[in-house]
């Protein structure tokens, strides 16, 4: 296990939002960590829209939520756990991300 800057552990089956790329603001599920700078996270796509793909650590907002699954489980179980829990609801909803610009004009 990793600590992310926040103090917030990285660890499979903790629920986190993408804030860089296509899918930011899309919350998505830590299947497995890759190495100390990039985790294996899924939406499920059928659920969030984020598909099953390798993250920077630095990409994702870990948030204090977090589901009981087996590390690399498949989209299947995931969305199952979710549904256990009650959060297949909270996943659906989009994170609106605060765009930072380097300029002021």
């Amino acid at each position: 296990m990793w600590v992310d800057g926040m103090a917030k552990v990285v660890e499979v089956g903790r629920i986190c939002v993408k804030t860089r790329g296509r899918e930011a603001g899309r919350k998505c599920v830590i299947v497995d960590i890759i190495d100390e700078n990039f985790v294996l996270v899924t939406g499920p796509k059928s659920l969030t829209g984020v598909r099953r793909r390798r993250v920077n650590i630095d990409h994702i907002e870990i948030l204090d939520k977090k589901v009981d699954i087996p590390k690399g489980a498949s989209d299947e179980d995931v969305l199952k756990a979710l549904e256990e829990a009650g959060l297949a609801d909270f996943m659906r909803e989009p994170v609106r991300i605060a765009r930072i610009t380097p300029f002021t004009l």
